[in-house]
């Protein structure tokens, strides 16, 4: 019997594709095609095979929608030529997830100083400054960059650019 939940949920769904041209467009296009949000992706190639031109890509998307919703969204990637294999991360057990970001506050006095304060409680590295702005590295959970980015915004945020989500299985689970 399909599961009629109306209940959202977020998703992590990693997918093992070849590495050639058209991947990337085909697995977005099935998403708007059909409505789906995509709330992050990342790809990057991930094994090359020493005796062929071949080599494989991991495409990492996080998104929502109901338990009927993802099935529909991981059955159709799995028709998707050439789709090796699709994990939901989320559903599937133990999974290890985080995200970077590069963060650019601009603030004198105070500020700057609070500023310092809230990145080195958030382990955040500082890898550019100068009288008047700092770029702060931040790597971590998506929930993590967030908070980090919701206390900076008073204190002069200007400007962010972030990753996208990696994510992999704990154990010895794999894709």
């Amino acid at each position: 019997m399909p599961d009629t939940d109306p209940t959202q949920r977020s998703a992590t769904i990693s997918v093992l594709v070849e590495n050639e041209a058209g991947v990337l467009a085909r697995v977005i296009g099935l998403f708007s095609g059909r409505g789906y949000n995509i709330d992050s992706l990342t790809v990057a190639p991930v094994e090359r095979d020493p005796d062929s031109t071949h080599s494989k890509s991991r495409i990492t998307v996080v998104t929502s929608g109901t338990a009927m919703v993802i099935e529909q969204i991981k059955a159709q990637l799995d028709r998707l030529v050439p789709v090796y294999r699709v994990s939901d991360l989320s559903a599937e057990g133990p999974h290890l997830s985080r995200e970077l970001a590069l963060i650019k506050v601009i603030g004198t006095g105070t500020a700057r100083q609070e500023a310092l304060r809230l990145a080195d409680a958030f382990r955040a590295r500082v890898i550019d400054a100068s009288t008047e702005s700092f770029i702060f590295e931040l790597t971590g959970a998506t929930d993590k960059l967030d908070a980090f980015l919701d206390l900076m915004r008073p204190l002069g945020l200007a400007e962010v650019s972030r990753t996208g989500v990696a994510a992999i299985a704990r154990g010895t689970r794999t894709i």
